[in-house]
């Protein structure tokens, strides 16, 4: 069946799309606050309605009817197969490698999709100092594989990060062995002018798509390291039925997807 491409939408509702399209079927997904959610529940009502979802929380496996406000909204509990908290989904889910795709984001992400939300400087004198982890690191480590989520500016993308508060694929293909990390791994970073992805061989990112109204080459110039563009097409376009969803079921109220709007 040909897909009926929407004419009109946002760049929060691109996104979301790009994010949900990540999610395979009967996968085990950690999403955050925001963008992860909308993806997530995106999924769970289209392609991917076997895919488990789970809340830092403490919720496991819910069927979400509203869209929550946070990881702690007690909405993210509806019809859930497990109620616990954050030490169990932790120990009991992440650690055990059960987590198939976990969302990440950060103030720096480098050429190998490596994470700092530490310090912007050196570490003992910053010229900023960030939140740091939360529970970022974990799940950069012991996820199957990660999906970024970040604003496209070239200040957020170096050649090398100033602190690796998460690892990516560390220097390259044997980055994450070395560092007794055996599984894992950034996939794809979803920003607000594209998609880029990782180099089987190389482990460096380069761009996959470029979102409409943006050039390949405005994407380079705003990352500050070498990108490749050889490869980039056009983000394929939201479709009619995805945009129904995410503005009559998943985010009705608004919550996120005001945020973006043209």
């Amino acid at each position: 069946m040909e897909k009926k491409y929407a004419k009109n939408f946002s760049l929060m509702e691109l996104m979301a799309v790009a994010a949900a399209r990540e999610i395979r079927d009967h996968e085990i997904v950690f999403a955050g606050t925001g963008l992860p959610m909308l993806g997530s529940m995106l999924a769970q009502n289209t392609h991917a309605q076997n895919c488990v979802i789970v809340f830092e929380a403490g919720a496991v496996d819910c069927k979400l009817a509203h869209l929550p406000m946070s990881v702690g909204d007690p909405r993210t509990m509806r019809m859930a197969s497990t109620a616990t908290g954050l030490f169990d989904v932790f120990s009991t889910v992440l650690q055990r490698g059960w987590i198939d795709v976990g969302f990440l984001s950060g103030a720096q992400i480098d050429a190998y999709g490596n994470i700092n939300a530490t310090c912007i400087g050196d570490y003992k004198k910053p010229k900023v100092r960030f939140p740091g982890s939360g529970g970022s690191g974990d799940i950069a480590c012991l996820s199957k594989r990660t999906i970024i989520i970040a604003v496209h500016e070239k200040r957020r993308f170096p050649e090398r990060c100033d602190y690796i508060t998460s690892p990516g694929w560390i220097d390259g293909p044997d980055g994450r062995n070395k560092a007794g990390l055996p599984w894992g791994g950034p996939e794809a970073i979803i920003t607000t002018m594209g998609v880029l992805k990782f180099d089987e061989k190389t482990k460096r990112a380069y761009l996959a798509s470029y979102h409409p109204g943006v050039t390949a080459e405005q994407v380079k110039e705003n990352t500050g390291f070498d990108l490749d563009i050889s490869r980039a097409e056009e983000t394929e376009p939201p479709t009619e039925a995805e945009i129904k969803i995410l503005r009559e079921k998943v985010d009705p109220e608004l919550i996120f997807l005001k945020k973006g709007e043209d």
